[in-house]
């Protein structure tokens, strides 16, 4: 078991509440599948799911965004079969092209069960490939997270991919100012506030769900409004193979 995620080096204090929190997922044996270097799968996923379809929120949302980990399947699958048109990224954006469409129409239609299109493997081939241009207006973001805090901070496992789809969002209008994010993580996943470093490009959390308990944040601190290409990190340039053509096109369209 590695004790230094694959993206560390970042930001020292992410890196070490990471590093506990996988450590705690395993040890304590709430993990599925090895903890380290991912978005953690966790016992109890399916119910966080569960407590997250019962906001109004998301019982209102006709578009939703998620991310492609394997904890989150519960929540792509609940999209699904409540109708909703599913957007989520190929994993970690190494494609030509950095979206997929789900419909569960046109799923319907092809005889694709939702339980494969909500995996990663099954929605990549049954989904419609889109850019971030192409994706409609979102009701509902989930991101996925290694450890949060009840007040809306959230670090993710250090790739930084979470923070630039969403800044891309926000500077595209895609995800507006009253479009809430979310997330499901195992309760051994809360962490202290005070420990849960926040940076300038960090999106706080509306809505955290765990298999014991639904947190509102209440949090109003401020959003990113869009992309700082300036910080965006060398090694996503040269790993996202679409991000330098699209940093072109909304650069120009500023100008």
């Amino acid at each position: 078991m590695s004790e230094q995620g694959r993206w560390a080096g970042r930001n020292t204090g992410k890196d070490a509440i990471r590093n506990a929190i996988w450590r705690r997922l395993e040890e304590e044996g709430y993990a599925i599948g090895p903890a380290f270097s991912h978005i953690p799968n966790f016992v109890g996923a399916d119910v966080a799911a569960w407590r997250l379809a019962q906001t109004d929120q998301w019982k209102n949302a006709a578009t939703v965004k998620c991310n492609p980990d394997p904890p989150q399947i519960p929540v792509r699958l609940r999209a699904l079969y409540d109708g909703k048109l599913l957007y989520a990224p190929v994993p970690y954006l190494t494609e030509g092209f950095p979206y997929l469409k789900i419909d569960p129409v046109t799923l319907k239609k092809k005889g694709v069960s939702f339980e494969l299109a909500a995996t990663s493997e099954g929605y990549q081939r049954y989904g419609e490939r889109v850019e971030f241009e192409d994706v409609a207006p979102l009701d509902f973001c989930v991101v996925g997270s290694v450890a949060v805090g009840r007040l809306g901070g959230r670090t993710g496992k250090g790739a930084g991919f979470a923070d630039l789809e969403t800044a891309i969002f926000r500077e595209l209008g895609t995800i507006r100012a009253d479009t809430p994010i979310a997330t499901t993580v195992h309760s051994c996943q809360l962490v202290d506030d005070s420990h849960v470093v926040i940076e300038a490009h960090d999106s706080p959390l509306d809505f955290i769900a765990t298999e014991a308990e639904l947190i509102v944040t209440d949090n109003r601190d401020h959003r990113p409004p869009g992309v700082v290409w300036e910080r965006v990190q060398a090694d996503q340039f040269e790993t996202i193979p679409f991000l330098s053509a699209l940093k072109h096109r909304m650069t120009s369209r500023k100008g």
